[in-house]
């Protein structure tokens, strides 16, 4: 650990230097920037003050400097949000608010606008996180908060909208590399190249490293991506995108003969066409379609007494989905601009060993949206609007959203509203039954859904504060939230139909489950966001997020830390060097698919410099993953423990 802290201490000692060569230079215009546009949360192109919620907005810079690997690991730059890098349930996930299980189901991922959940994991967004290099991506903005209201049913609690970078702005080639302690070996390449009206991109990476301690780890994430924006008119811009992933790693335990060690895959491909006509100054319509195929494989031998033998525990299966959308954005005078539009999603699963059919099981969802920005006056602006979604799988559900922003100063906004959303059931939980089979023998029901199961239900209300101060060179953004959540869905233990009891009594350690309808509670706390630059070059940002969980479950209620805190410091040094350091605290809580409950300390740090080699630019970085005492991460037994690496970036 000693030389760890010797480079922290050889980067620090440039820091006069570069506060020496800066100090003379400071004025009011080096901490004005233009207020960044959100695209994604009433879909409307909004600035940062007139959007219907708190938003964190991660930039390509910070993305960077972070040193994460991951989008799951950005994450914890956000308040109210937890994650795990362990590959145990799914893959690297994170959650908001609470994780409430193994598979994060209740916020969104979109990924240039395309919904990126997993049918068959639950909704499930970890696939979703691993399904763009870090590399690709121009900014990230998430919504702290509900918004069915724009995207239905799973943006339940929270979205992240991940933007990944215009080809234009990727001409030519590129190469990416790290390697490091825990067997990190990440590789990726790339080429971007344009015709007339065309660019293009396509791009391959892996992610390695050996997992967490104590974990069935090496772990492998290989993507390929490819991207088209065409402009064919002066009117028109098509975009295509299309790629596929796979995840190779290890699951499972020496000690649980249920759930033994073994080698799981998931791979995922994906297709996205994207057509936008411009219809006008004040007008423009948007069509889109997504397809996606994803197939999940991950079985293992359990040994049973003669003359049984062994049963195969199987949890494999495969989806798809298709979505087709329009939308329709206008101005319909200085005061008024609207978008509405209309989508139409259908999903499928095939599972034997889940469902005990090789049929597939189907939902579909048409969704009618519309949103409505009204300037009720110069320093008042009233967003309003709401989704009525119809699933194949239970009632109509509308969620409405209406949100006022007040500007009461210049820099300076006041945020309140209210907005009602619904999380449908999965598949999964409405119509699981997950049967083993031994020489013909069905040993074991371990889930029989009865399929009475109604959607969750959410009210979040809020008042936010957003203050921008240029001579002090900060701002803030604060949120105080109250969510209601009503009918959550947990799992619950019940005796079999009579056919089937002596199953039960024959194999009382195996109880049967279903998926119910539990108690209601509230989540509500406080969580902001501080940005201060006190001289050139340099970047503080300070999260915390307070949050309480009213369930009756302990589990539940402790699935968030009542206090979670990240302090981030980036400052740029001589030569066009930069460092950063992040420390990450996280107060108790409930890991995800554990009864344990832990706390997090980490500290990151990252120094960087810019290299240049004839003709290629590019940076050399050093970046050491949580220089202090390891951590436990998803289970008691998983430890995550110091990782240092050097990449290398070079651009021709």
């Amino acid at each position: 650990m000693s030389r760890w802290i010797g480079v922290a201490v050889a980067c620090l000692s440039g820091v006069p230097v570069a506060l020496a060569q800066g100090s003379g230079a400071v004025s009011e215009k080096d901490f004005l920037a233009d207020m960044p546009v959100v695209l994604s949360v009433s879909r409307l192109p909004q600035r940062l003050d007139e959007t219907p919620g708190a938003v964190t907005v991660l930039d390509r810079d910070m993305i960077r400097l972070s040193g994460a690997r991951d989008v799951a690991d950005l994450m914890l730059l956000v308040p109210g949000f937890q994650s795990s890098t362990s590959f145990e349930a799914d893959a690297p996930q994170a959650s908001y608010h609470g994780g409430f299980g193994a598979y994060a189901g209740r916020i969104q991922v979109l990924i240039d606008g395309r919904s990126a959940y997993s049918p068959f994991l639950f909704g499930s967004v970890a696939p979703g996180l691993q399904s763009v290099p870090i590399a690709d991506i121009e900014r990230i903005e998430v919504l702290r908060g509900s918004n069915s209201a724009a995207y239905g049913a799973r943006a339940f609690l929270g979205v992240i909208n991940i933007v990944t970078r215009d080809p234009v702005d990727t001409l030519g080639l590129r190469a990416n590399a790290a390697v490091g302690e825990n067997g990190i070996r990440d590789v990726q390449a790339s080429v971007g190249w344009s015709l007339e009206n065309a660019s293009f991109r396509l791009g391959a990476d892996q992610r390695a490293d050996e997992g967490l301690e104590g974990a069935n780890g090496r772990n492998r994430v290989n993507r390929v991506n490819f991207r088209a924006d065409l402009r064919p008119t002066l009117k028109d811009e098509i975009q295509l995108r299309l790629g596929g992933l796979g995840v190779d790693s290890g699951a499972g335990y020496t000690f649980d003969p249920g759930r033994a060690q073994r080698p799981r895959q998931i791979s995922n491909s994906y297709l996205q066409l994207d057509w936008r006509r411009n219809l006008g100054p004040d007008s423009d319509l948007a069509l889109s379609y997504s397809h996606s195929d994803e197939s999940y494989k991950d079985n293992f031998s359990y040994p049973l007494p003669a003359p049984l033998n062994e049963v195969t525990i199987d949890f494999g299966g495969r989806a798809s989905s298709d979505t087709l959308s329009v939308q329709h954005s206008y101005r319909s005078n200085a005061d008024l601009r609207l978008v509405w539009g209309g989508e139409f999603r259908q999903e499928q699963v095939v599972s034997r060993p889940l469902y005990d059919t090789l049929a597939p099981q189907e939902t579909r969802f048409t969704r009618v949206f519309g949103n409505a920005e009204w300037r009720a006056g110069r320093d008042v602006v009233v967003n309003a609007g709401g989704l009525l979604e119809t699933n194949s799988r239970s009632a109509d559900l509308f969620s409405p959203r209406l949100m006022v922003n007040w500007h009461f100063a210049p820099g300076q906004t006041l945020r309140a509203g209210v907005s009602k959303a619904f999380r449908p059931p999965s598949t999964y939980e409405t119509s699981s039954n997950t049967r083993y089979i031994a020489n013909g023998v069905l040993i074991s029901v371990a889930s029989l859904s009865r399929g009475g199961v109604l959607p969750e239900s959410v009210v979040a209300r809020e008042i936010g504060y957003l203050g921008e101060f240029p001579r002090l060179g900060a701002s803030l953004d604060v949120r105080a939230f109250h969510e209601q959540v009503g009918g959550f869905v947990r799992l619950s233990k019940y005796l079999l139909p009579a056919g089937l009891q002596l199953i039960e009594l024959l194999n009382g350690y195996a109880p049967t489950f279903d998926y119910v309808n539990a108690e209601d509670f509230a989540i509500k706390g406080l969580e902001y966001q501080a940005k201060w630059r006190p001289w050139a070059g340099s970047q503080f940002t300070l999260n915390q997020a307070w949050t309480s969980i009213g369930s009756m479950d302990q589990g539940d209620a402790a699935s968030a830390p009542n206090l979670a805190s990240t302090l981030m410091w980036m400052q740029k040094l001589p030569g066009g060097a930069d460092l950063s350091l992040i420390h990450h605290e996280r107060g108790r809580m409930k890991l995800q698919g554990t009864d344990q409950q832990f706390s997090m300390s980490r500290t990151d740090l990252r120094l960087g410099m810019p290299l240049q080699v004839g003709r290629h630019r590019g940076d050399l970085a050093l970046v050491v993953q949580n220089l202090g005492a390891p951590y436990q991460d998803y289970d008691q037994t998983f430890l995550f423990k110091r990782r240092a690496y050097v990449s290398l970036r070079l651009d021709h």
